[in-house]
This record gives structure tokens, sequence and C-alpha cells, in this order.
């Protein structure tokens, strides 16, 4: 009975739970020609990205964040068009599609949240006793 169920489920698609997800995810409206792109192979480079969203309208900037020590790609990337519909279909049209084999994920991006400003190593601790950077044996 249960395997006559599954087998079921597995011919009638997707759940309606399931589409009705995956419908709000598409359907919020962006407020920003700004796109987060997610799940980027680490070999695709600056120019391969901008090439994969040209087609869908002026692309004022396209950039695959990297790593500062190595240079390697984190897996994501933004891409700023000059209109939001032109963002909103390149979402539509983008959104877990195959990039250089790799499946990845369009989203609205999210505006940079502040960051608290560094201390300095001078700085002591609420207890007067300075913090030590080192790392590793100090013999």
């Amino acid at each position: 009975m249960a395997f006559a169920s599954r087998f079921r489920r597995i011919l009638t698609g997707p759940s309606p739970l399931c589409s009705q997800f995956a419908s709000v995810r598409l359907n919020s409206t962006l407020t920003s020609p700004k796109l987060f792109i997610s799940g980027l192979s680490r070999e695709t480079t600056d120019e391969q990205f901008n090439e994969a969203f040209t087609p869908f309208g002026q692309i004022v900037e396209a950039k695959v964040i990297r790593d500062r020590a190595t240079g390697r790609s984190k897996g994501f990337g933004f891409v700023t068009y000059t209109a939001i519909e032109e963002a909103e279909k390149a979402r539509e049209e983008m959104n877990a599609k195959f990039l250089h084999g790799w499946v990845i994920f369009v989203d609205p991006a999210k505006p940079r949240e502040p960051r608290a400003p560094p201390r300095s190593e001078s700085e002591s601790s609420e207890f007067g006793f300075r913090t030590n950077k080192t790392v590793g044996w100090c013999g």
C-alpha cells in the first residue's frame, strides 16, 4: 500500500504545498535591480558570469565574489541591471538553471548589514588584560 502511494506521488509530480512555496519565492517583487546569485562553480569567471546574464538586459555590474587570500570564487556573485524589469526577467529565466555544470539560484540582493568597527590591538578588555593574537606555539 505504501509503495503504491509513493509511486502515485512520483507520477503526479510535486505536492501542491511544495509548488506554493516555489511560487511565493518567485512571486515576490523586486525593489532593486541588484540580484544575488548562489551556487556558482568555483571555476566561473567574471566574464563568463557577465555573458550568462547579458541576454536579459543591460548590465551595470556583474561580479563573482572571491576569497581575498586565495583568489578562488566563494560560489556566489551579484548582478546589477539598469532596470528592475530586466532583473525580474533574469531572475525568472535563470533561477534553478545550470551554469557551468552547477545549479544556480537567483534571488533579490539584500542591503549589506552594518558591521561593528574593528577593535584596535592596543585596546584592553574590561578586566585590563590584552588579548594575545598569536596562533601556535610561542616558545
